[in-house]
């Protein structure tokens, strides 16, 4: 599998997300931009994990059927099919770890498919789509970043 470059005007791979995109800001998912992905491909899918939850990798968002034409998102901008995350909501959810805890640590993970449609409904769970995308991905583009709520 291919990799390709994520990134985000907001924080550095590897640094804190800023309070702005998590529970206890607004909540709204931050920018993101990526390189050329591999020849090929027909779509983009979006997924966020945080394997340090306490009750095992919690799927904070999940987006499938991007056009391969994108290549960046705004603040708060959802786009393609939106998937339901383990809150049990559609769209974006904010980093929200317990107080207290240590930092834990958001994979923002983009697929990049090939084929236009991944073969999932609307409201499908995150790691449906993950699954899924993992089958029918050329290439790969992650970013972390870490949140601890104080």
């Amino acid at each position: 599998m291919t990799s390709f470059s994520l990134s985000s005007s907001a924080f550095q791979n590897g640094a804190e997300i800023p309070v702005e995109f998590t529970c206890d800001g607004a909540n709204r998912s931050p920018p993101l931009a990526w390189g050329e992905p591999p020849a090929g491909t027909k779509s983009f899918a979006l997924g966020i994990e945080d394997p340090d939850a306490p009750g095992g990798t919690f799927g904070h968002w999940a987006a499938f059927d991007i056009p391969a034409t994108v290549r960046s998102l705004a603040i708060g901008q959802s786009i393609g099919t939106q998937g339901t995350n383990d809150k049990g909501t559609s769209g974006y959810t904010g980093p929200c770890p317990p107080s207290g805890n240590p930092p834990h640590h958001y994979h923002f993970r983009l697929f990049a498919l090939d084929a236009a449609k991944l073969g999932l409904g609307p409201g499908a769970k995150a790691r449906e789509v993950e699954d899924a995308a993992e089958k029918q991905a050329l290439g790969r583009a992650e970013l972390v970043g870490t949140y601890q709520r104080r």
